[in-house]
């Protein structure tokens, strides 16, 4: 049986089109696609993404294991800052993508909807040293604030100063008398915010945002937070990186500080390094508006080179799309490859990322 996020009727209400994604019951769009994209990406829209996981990570060696079980380097965070990083097997496959909150007594972590129950069976696995875990995904609202005039409509509902907040930090404010967790972070490349709460007070921040808002703002769904992430070349794990692929093949090599003291998959990830990956995650434009699908296979003078992993239409640089793994030999800013799909050949170019380069996020 599906779930539904504290949020459910204010989707209903707004006439969205409800989707099963990830145990949930979800919105994928309410007015359309590409509608969504353009609010977001001139004004302001919000998303509902109470589905997310967070997990808790507390006691004297939590830094020591949170550090074990990620490929970046938790130790650099000051207090609230946030992380983005990465879990791997031993082989150097990603259990998933996630962020890391230096929180005061405490990590959060807040991890992929469809991968809660499985990171968390991970986590536990890994268990070492003093610490206590504890999946807190179902006590949580989360909302996500994204667009250029963000900071001047979210202003308006929290009784802390949002402006000397940069990217990739966040602070407790209080909305309607209650505390919650907020932060500049987001999925879509525009400025934005992420609200955690306790679920029983999300319809609230949500009516909330929505009157400081007017109408400069619209609920956005998970169509359109698709092809944001993509336009900005953002991985979306299942398609773009998964058990099968490893942070470096998926440019995520920014991330992934070999420097540290062991950490789970250090030894392969150094030997991959050193030898060099043999494939990598680029991204690609059509010639023409035919779309790109996931697992269309990539090919180069007849020879095949690689795979599809996420295509779309991109209404922000109104062209076709797509992001894929392709023989690093072959994956040059300017090579000219062809996709496969249903049996033609469409014409394509690997382009320098990201795709929409005048997103406002700081």
């Amino acid at each position: 049986m599906p779930k539904k996020t504290p949020l459910y009727e204010k989707h209903i209400e707004n006439g969205a089109k409800i989707v099963e994604f990830a145990d949930f019951l979800m919105p994928i769009q309410y007015t359309g696609i590409i509608s969504e994209v353009n609010i977001v990406r001139k004004s302001l829209g919000v998303f509902d993404v109470s589905h997310m996981g967070e997990v808790e990570v507390k006691g004297p060696d939590a830094l020591k294991f949170v550090n074990y079980i990620t490929v970046n380097d938790a130790a650099t965070l000051e207090e609230m800052q946030v992380q983005y990083s990465a879990m791997c097997y031993p082989d150097g496959g990603i259990v998933d993508d996630l962020l890391v909150y230096r929180l005061p007594n405490k990590y959060l972590l807040v991890i992929n909807a469809s991968n809660i129950d499985k990171d968390f069976e991970w986590i536990m696995k890994n268990k070492r040293w003093d610490v206590n875990i504890e999946n807190r995904s179902d006590e949580y609202f989360q909302l996500a604030i994204q667009g250029p005039i963000a900071e001047e409509v979210v202003q308006k509902i929290v009784d802390i100063d949002l402006s000397p907040m940069k990217f990739y930090w966040s602070g407790f404010c209080k909305i309607d008398n209650k505390t919650m967790l907020i932060s500049r972070t987001g999925y879509t490349g525009e400025d934005g915010f992420e609200i955690y709460g306790d679920a029983q007070y999300g319809e609230k921040v949500w009516d909330l945002v929505f009157s400081a808002g007017g109408d400069r703002i619209s609920p956005v769904g998970l169509g359109a937070r698709d092809t944001l992430r993509m336009e900005m070349k953002y991985c979306l794990y299942g398609n773009d990186i998964d058990k099968t692929t490893t942070p470096l093949e998926a440019g995520l090599g920014w991330i992934t500080k070999l420097y540290k003291d062991d950490f789970i998959a250090k030894d392969v990830l150094l030997k991959q390094k050193q030898e060099g990956v043999k494939r990598r995650l680029v991204g690609f434009e059509m010639a023409e508006h035919s779309i790109p699908r996931h697992h269309y296979k990539i090919y180069k003078d007849g020879q095949e080179i690689g795979e599809v992993t996420s295509g779309t239409f991109s209404p922000s640089v109104n062209k076709s799309i797509g992001l894929g793994y392709i023989s690093t030999p072959f994956s040059k800013v300017g090579t000219e490859i062809d996709i496969e799909a249903r049996g033609r050949m469409e014409k394509a170019v690997i382009v320098k990322m990201p795709f929409y380069k005048n997103a406002t996020h700081k």
